[in-house]
C-alpha cells in the first residue's frame, strides 16, 4: 500500500471510529510535556478537536497568548509571534502552540489578519481571506505593536499554510527583515500549490481577477503563476539575516506536491524523516508533536530535547498522550 493509500484509509477509519464512539485519540498533555518544561495550561495535539472547541469562542485569544504584559526573558528574549492559516484565527489555530510555547516561558503573540470587507458575523473571524498583501501590512502592525509593548529587538514567527507565505511579504517589501530572528513555517507553499488553479479558473469564468475572488481573495494568490508568488520569489526568497525553517509532511493534501514547502538555503525538514509513523496531513502538522518540539528546538538550540515519535493520524494527532 502506498503512503497516500495508507492516509486515505486511517483517516476513513478514524471517522468511523469518531462516528460510532469509540476509542478516540487522546492527543493530550499537561505542563508542557513535549519539551519538559513547566507550565499550567493544557496542549492539545488533536487539531479537529481543539479547533472545533475553540470555534465556539472565536473571537477570544489563544491559551496563553497575547498577554500584553509579558516580558522576554534572557533564555527567551524574542516574543513568538503565530500566523494562522486560510479560514483561520488566532484562536483555531493555535491551541497547540500558544500554550505550549506559554508553558515553556516564551511571550506568545497570535493575531487574526485577512479578514474580508464587509464580513458577515462569524465569517467577520474568519481570517486569511483577503489579498495577502494587504495581510502582511497588518502583520507589520501587529509585529511593531508586540516590539513597542515587550520592549524586544525582534520577534521569531510561527506561521501555518498561508502564514508561511505572508510573513514574507511582510520582510521582503515592508521593512520586517531586521525585526524577525527564526521564521519557521508549518506546512509551507513557497511555490504555491496546484490547487490554487482550480481558483484561478473559476475566476476566468465568473469574470473576476484571478487574484483576487471576492470569496477567498488569497485562494487564487497561492497559484504558481499568480502577480503574487511571482514578486514574492523574484530575485530569491532569503532576506537579511532571517534563520528559515520548513517543516512538512508528505500527507498534504493542499500543498500539492508537498514538496513546495522546500527551498534551497533553508532548513527543509519532514516529520516522516524523524518519525514514519506520523501521519500528519495540512491541518494536524500544527498540532503535531514531532513537528512541535522541532520548533521547540529551533527557537531554544541550547536545550535541544530529542524529538518524539509515536502514531500520529490525520486531524486528530497521537494515539494516547503525549509525554
Amino acid at each position: 500500500m502506498s503512503r497516500r493509500h495508507l492516509c486515505r484509509a486511517v483517516t476513513a477509519i478514524v471517522a468511523l471510529v469518531g462516528l460510532l464512539g469509540g476509542l478516540a485519540p487522546a492527543g493530550y498533555a499537561d505542563r508542557g510535556e513535549a519539551g519538559g518544561a513547566d507550565g499550567d495550561l493544557r496542549v492539545s495535539y488533536n487539531f479537529l478537536l481543539s479547533a472545533v472547541t475553540a470555534g465556539g469562542r472565536i473571537d477570544a485569544d489563544p491559551p496563553g497568548g497575547n498577554d500584553w504584559s509579558c516580558r522576554p526573558t534572557e533564555q527567551h528574549p524574542r516574543p513568538v509571534v503565530l500566523v494562522h492559516g486560510t479560514a483561520g484565527n488566532k484562536n483555531t489555530n493555535w491551541q497547540t502552540y500558544s500554550p505550549l510555547l506559554a508553558n515553556h516561558g516564551y511571550c506568545v503573540f497570535a493575531l487574526t489578519y485577512g479578514v474580508l470587507p464587509d464580513a458577515l458575523p462569524i465569517q467577520d473571524q474568519l481570517g486569511g481571506l483577503a489579498a495577502m498583501e494587504g495581510s502582511a501590512q497588518q502583520l507589520k502592525e501587529f509585529v511593531d505593536r508586540v516590539l513597542d509593548a515587550t520592549g524586544a529587538e525582534q520577534v521569531d514567527i510561527v506561521g501555518h499554510s498561508e502564514g508561511t507565505v505572508v510573513p514574507q511579504y511582510y520582510v521582503k517589501f515592508l521593512g520586517g527583515a531586521p525585526y524577525v530572528k527564526n521564521y519557521i513555517s508549518l506546512a509551507p507553499l513557497w511555490r504555491g500549490t496546484k490547487i490554487a488553479n482550480a481558483f484561478r479558473l473559476l475566476g476566468k469564468v465568473f469574470g473576476f481577477d484571478e487574484d483576487a475572488i471576492p470569496t477567498c481573495q488569497a485562494c487564487g494568490q497561492y497559484a504558481a503563476s499568480s502577480d503574487f508568488m511571482k514578486r514574492l520569489r523574484k530575485g530569491g526568497l532569503l532576506v537579511g539575516d532571517i534563520e528559515y525553517t520548513n517543516i512538512m509532511t508528505r500527507y498534504d493534501q493542499l500543498v500539492v506536491p508537498w514538496t513546495s514547502g522546500r527551498e534551497p538555503g533553508m532548513r527543509n525538514i519532514v516529520v516522516q524523516d524523524l518519525c514514519k509513523t506520523d501521519l500528519s496531513e495540512h491541518f494536524e502538522i500544527a498540532a503535531d508533536p514531532v513537528a512541535a518540539q522541532v520548533v521547540l528546538n529551533t527557537l531554544d538550540p541550547a536545550h535541544r530535547k530529542p524529538v518524539p515519535c509515536m502514531v500520529v493520524l490525520p486531524f486528530v494527532g497521537p494515539v494516547g498522550p503525549v509525554g
